[in-house]
């Protein structure tokens, strides 16, 4: 042993001080990190070559050791941390000679690329990740977030500390449509920061809640960090619960934990937006409480009047509270009474299987100790119970397919139970309603005919809806009958757009507002996976920075709004109409519904290149792929490179000597915290990518594998990170705003004006901690 440690723990040394060195060292850190892996194998294997390196292991021909076996203690739960005393045998960290270590490693970082980054089944959701640095770095580079600040400011501005609330409502509008956190402090550091100083705001304050803001990218979906954190999270969740299945004498995780080991990055996304809304809350509370008890150092300022018309508090109570509020609270009711509901009577060819017992109790004497210790004496009486009445009813009933009498019976009782309206058409009459009525209370001196004449148009809807429209009727039959209806709402939905693009908060906001809500409303939903809905976002962020451009320049938008018109009209499209066209019989009318769909699909298409080629003419796009280029390049990059450094470290046992450490706790709470407070100390000196990719995989199968939600855990480690971007001396946030900063601006200033944000983070921790809830209520609610 040298130093008195063990080689195991010398090996760990070696590999973390080359690492950081590396680092440190001013060479690009994705290859720093591949290097630090190579470099401190060659150190190691030296050592270990020259019998410097040896590790005390436990003797498993010892009488002791079968003992302990003997009296059932599983294998994995021996370690030398848990049970000092057993006798030990010293051997070489490379028991079969550093170059067979070295021959595994190099096949093995060769089946994790292939399996992690080129052709595994973590590729498509690392795709999202190309696609939301796009759309991140398109909306940064077309003066969209520039947009926001001023708008903002104006509306915030009156008010005590209004500059700071709105450098918080526009740090979470940016980490909800980039989640790059370098992007975010520097945008805002270089608009906001110079107009707090001009308006006697406290250094302190205005740093602080530029960086604070400007890291709320890290928890805010579409975080970049929750994407990738979710492409590991779900295999060392699946993985962990297995094992511990099995020391619990059970076969699986699913019997022992009476559910499926799984969680997506979609889940991921649902838990985070609570907790993403909470800091944003929290960090804007703080800033109107400075406000309020330095009023000096917090000024209101009025930034210049907007250009929206005088409302009375009447006015805007009824048309933007009273009669929204009425529109949703009555669409509620109604699909409660079943007034709105499905319309559909599609009936599947098979039948549902039975239901099963809510625990597996057909288990081992042991595995039934553990999931009684785990669930509860009375869920485990109530599974037998269940499994007692599946019994005595014949079993559980298998899935069967249907004959064509059943089939035309739970059709004819899905035609009778039919809800008289569609869900699709109270979801846009909720919708055209909302606009008409915001448009009223934006404009209340234009003249209203037309806002009426569109609410006669939903009215007349729902009626020929009700009356005309039934669960059989046909696709045409339903835009013939609609045709009128449709017609008359929409040239009152048009006009009020007009009055809506008078008022400028709602023509800055709005557009980058839907196009968020389309892509995390698809994701939170699960109506798609967050690749698709990237690809979505991206789309939607280079036709928006397109839309801005070409009004800068004072030339037409028509193409840019005709092409979103018909990627609507194509959705309504392939809601109503079968397109299918590859089935034996295709109908006429789906054969029409499909070369309309078609044309306004090539329309939509050439609306995206057109707003490509504007970009690129105006000098936007080419820098915004480039950046997107190197931000993706260096995310894969670091990912081979970590691959490579984990395989070092698992090849002389310092994965599973650290993990036997963490597991010789009895209290996994304890575990979880000593590995909070490492993470915490890590982010000082790496980045999020290097932590995700190098820590969690060495540390996750222990808290993965704990009673812990893996939603929690996985939330609590993102928030952790982004307190540790805010940290001094050395968090990230600080040297991006540093660099930006004006001259009067100190590195002290920032440091102090970060100190309360960090309280506050370490707040949020501890009230994630005390209530789970926060994190898990969404998922829930969502189905996730």
């Amino acid at each position: 042993m040298l130093f008195g440690l063990d080689g195991i723990e010398i090996g760990l040394i070696i590999v973390f001080l080359t690492l950081f060195s590396a680092i440190l060292s001013g060479f690009p850190v994705a290859f720093a990190i591949g290097g630090a892996g190579m470099i401190s194998f060659g150190i190691i294997a030296s050592l270990d070559s020259a019998g410097l390196l040896m590790h005390q292991a436990i003797d498993t021909g010892s009488t002791e050791y079968a003992a302990l076996l003997a009296q059932g203690v599983p294998e994995k739960a021996i370690s030398v941390f848990r049970y000092p005393d057993l006798p030990r045998e010293a051997h070489a960290l490379f028991q079969n000679g550093w170059q067979v270590a070295m021959d595994r490693n190099i096949s093995f970082i060769v089946n994790r690329v292939n399996e992690r980054v080129i052709a595994g089944q973590s590729i498509e959701t690392l795709l999202a990740v190309l696609m939301f640095v796009l759309m991140g770095i398109v909306l940064e580079r077309s003066k969209i977030a520039n947009d926001l600040l001023t708008t903002m400011a104006r509306v915030f501005g009156p008010l005590p500390g209004g500059l700071a609330v709105s450098i918080v409502v526009v740090g979470a509008f940016l980490a909800a449509s980039t989640g790059i956190v370098g992007a975010t402090v520097v945008t805002m550091g270089l608009l906001a920061l110079p107009t707090m100083l001009r308006n006697n705001y406290s250094p302190e304050l205005a740093t602080g809640v530029i960086a604070a803001s400007g890291t709320l990218g890290q928890i805010i979906p579409p975080s970049i960090v929750i994407v990738l954190l979710g492409t590991l999270a779900g295999d060392l969740y699946s993985t962990a619960q297995d094992e511990r299945a099995v020391l619990a004498g059970c076969s699986d995780a699913l019997t022992y934990l009476g559910k499926p080991a799984v969680v997506s990055v979609g889940t991921l996304f649902q838990a985070a937006l609570l907790p993403g809304i909470l800091l944003a809350g929290l960090y804007a509370a703080y800033a109107f409480g400075y406000a309020m008890l330095n009023p000096s150092k917090a000024p209101a300022v009025a930034l210049g009047e907007s250009n929206g018309e005088a409302v009375t508090r009447g006015e805007a109570f009824t048309w933007y509270l009273g009669v929204p509020l009425a529109l949703i609270l009555g669409a509620v009711i109604l699909g409660q009474v079943n007034v709105v509901g499905s319309q559909t009577i599609r009936v599947d060819s098979y039948s549902d299987a039975g239901a099963t017992a809510s625990l597996r109790t057909k288990v081992g004497e042991q595995c039934k100790t553990s999931m009684i210790e785990l669930h509860g004496q009375a869920a485990w009486d109530t599974a037998v119970a269940e499994q007692q009445a599946i019994e005595d009813a014949g079993g559980v009933q298998e899935s069967h397919r249907l004959s064509p009498e059943e089939i035309e019976a739970l059709r004819a009782a899905k035609i009778a139970n039919a809800a008289p309206i569609g869900t699709g058409l109270a979801v846009f009459a909720v919708m055209f309603g909302l606009i008409l009525s915001v448009a009223r209370g934006v404009s209340p001196s234009a003249n209203p005919l037309p806002l009426q004449i569109g609410a006669a148009g939903i009215v007349l809807g729902l009626v020929v809806d009700w009356l005309l429209i039934g669960p059989t009727s046909s696709s045409s039959w339903t835009v013939v009958a609609m045709l009128i209806p449709w017609i008359i709402t929409l040239y009152g939905v048009v006009y009020a757009f007009k009055l809506l693009a008078k008022n400028e908060l709602l023509r800055v906001v709005f557009p980058p507002l839907v196009l968020i809500v389309a892509v995390l409303g698809s994701i939170l939903g699960g109506i798609t996976n967050p690749t698709p809905a990237a690809a979505l976002g991206a789309a939607g962020a280079i036709m928006l920075a397109a839309y801005r451009k070409l009004g800068d320049q004072g030339q037409s938008p028509k193409v840019i709004i005709w092409s979103t018109l018909a990627t609507i009209v194509m959705i309504l499209m392939g809601v109503n109409f079968d397109l299918r066209i590859n089935t034996d019989t295709v109908s006429v009318e789906s054969w029409i519904a499909f070369v309309f769909t078609y044309a306004l699909w090539l329309y939509a298409l050439f609306g995206l290149f057109f707003s490509c080629w504007v970009l690129f003419k105006a000098g936007v796009l080419t820098p915004a792929v480039r950046e997107t280029a190197k931000v993706t390049s260096m995310v894969f990059t670091i990912l081979i490179a970590s691959q490579l450094l984990n395989l070092v470290v698992i090849s002389f046992g310092g994965e599973e000597y650290i993990q036997d450490f963490l597991r010789s706790f009895d209290d996994v709470r304890t575990v979880f915290i000593i590995v909070m407070l490492v993470l915490f100390v890590l982010g000082f000196v790496l980045d999020f990518l290097e932590i995700v990719y190098i820590v969690i995989p060495i540390v996750g199968p222990v808290i993965y594998g704990a009673h812990f939600d893996p939603k929690w855990v996985t939330i609590m480690i993102a928030v952790n990170l982004q307190t540790s971007f805010l940290t001094p001396p050395f968090g990230f946030a600080l040297f991006y705003l540093r660099g930006v900063a004006p001259k009067e601006v100190t590195t002290g200033h920032i440091y102090r004006g970060v100190i309360p944000f960090v309280l506050i983070q370490v707040a949020a921790l501890l009230l994630l901690s005390v209530f789970p809830g926060i994190v898990t209520i969404v998922p829930s609610l969502l189905g996730g």
